[in-house]
């Protein structure tokens, strides 16, 4: 993996609606990439193993009704698919779900997965690590006339019946595609197993005025990372901080969230993603109410300033209240020295689209 220059990394400004081809802060617009037509499903790269410094790699997948991808498995990736638009039915090993906005399901190594698209237009996210996933999307001179500048799938009477399949796939044709259920996934696993979740469950903890969900824990990834989904109402920007070990990356799901990055703010509406590796100063703030916002940090040493700063909760969604800000503060600086966090100074000022 690639070793990061931390005082450099506090000087480089966010590239905005590009790939870096380095680790570097970035945002991308929904819809911005680098985008392959291919299966009857548009694939857009938001990160390659060159700008994640080997990390990860992921990719959103845009699709008509009937596109999808039969069994087949990975054998070095643990893989989380979530759903951000429309309607999937995934397949596993005797098991099937049909999953909507919010729904997700994890994969690990060697393990079959299949899906298909339900509903024209829907969206999922393709998150892998580590990185390499997508390289034979990204570097097959075959694949390269799949490449395109257009933002929407070019709609046909039915989808290709091939697999795009990523680097080292393996196909499992034998492999009989069970009936959905409805059972209502709500819990993690102990271990590196294969999981559907539905939106908002997980490991729920309170926050001010949130309510934090981690739907993948390390112990499911080996400790390549983890996500937590963030559903808030209105709240300022936290004080600026920079990580020193891991990586953050931030996707707006509903609402609208106000990043700070190095000196810059962007605002994120749904579908927008910003990448900030270590080293990167940066804060956000929630701008609306009903506010998800989902962050797939790598690795998973930032686990615990979650449990340390919240409370475990039943609760699905966020009340306004909850645990007060004053005893968040308290326990951050108590085991501030413990954490992957390093505090630069108070939350900025805003200073872009005040009547927003």
């Amino acid at each position: 993996m690639t070793v990061i220059d931390l005082e450099a990394m506090h000087r480089t400004r966010p590239l905005l609606n590009a790939l870096p081809g380095e680790p570097a802060p970035y945002y991308l617009a929904s819809g911005e990439g680098q985008r392959y037509e291919i299966d009857g499903q548009l694939w857009t790269v938001i990160a390659r193993p060159a700008d994640t410094g080997g990390l990860f790699d992921a990719a959103f997948i845009l699709g008509p009704r009937g596109a999808g991808a039969p069994f087949h498995s990975l054998a070095a990736h643990q893989r989380t698919y979530y759903v951000f638009d429309g309607s999937v039915q995934f397949w596993l090993p005797g098991r099937s779900h049909v999953l909507a906005q919010g729904d997700s399901i994890h994969v690990p190594p060697g393990v079959p997965v299949a899906y298909r698209i339900l509903g024209h237009g829907s969206r999922m996210l393709f998150f892998s690590a580590p990185g390499g996933a997508l390289d034979v999307l990204l570097d097959d001179d075959a694949l390269a006339q799949a490449r395109v500048e257009a933002h929407m799938y070019t709609e046909r009477a039915q989808a290709a019946e091939q697999l795009l399949l990523p680097r080292g796939a393996r196909r499992h044709t034998d492999e009989p595609f069970a009936a959905a259920t409805d059972d209502w996934d709500d819990a993690l696993p102990d271990g590196v197993e294969p999981y559907f979740l539905r939106a908002l469950s997980g490991e729920r903890l309170d926050w001010p005025d949130a309510i934090q969900s981690f739907d993948v824990r390390g112990r499911n990834t080996g400790g390549r990372y983890f996500s937590v989904l963030s559903a808030a109402a209105p709240q300022p920007y936290f004080i600026r901080h920079f990580h020193q070990h891991h990586t953050e990356n931030f996707f707006c799901m509903s609402g609208r969230i106000w990043l700070y990055a190095n000196g810059e703010e962007v605002l994120l509406t749904p579908g927008d993603f910003v990448h900030a590796p270590a080293g990167t100063i940066h804060t956000f703030a929630i701008e609306q109410h009903g506010t998800r916002l989902l962050g797939m940090l790598t690795s998973d040493i930032f686990e615990p300033f979650f449990e340390v700063t919240g409370d475990r909760t039943d609760l699905h969604t966020y009340t306004e209240g909850l645990l007060s800000p004053e005893l968040f503060q308290q326990r951050l600086a108590a085991n501030a020295a413990n954490l992957d966090v390093v505090v630069v100074g108070p939350p900025p000022t805003r200073t872009r689209a005040l009547d927003l």
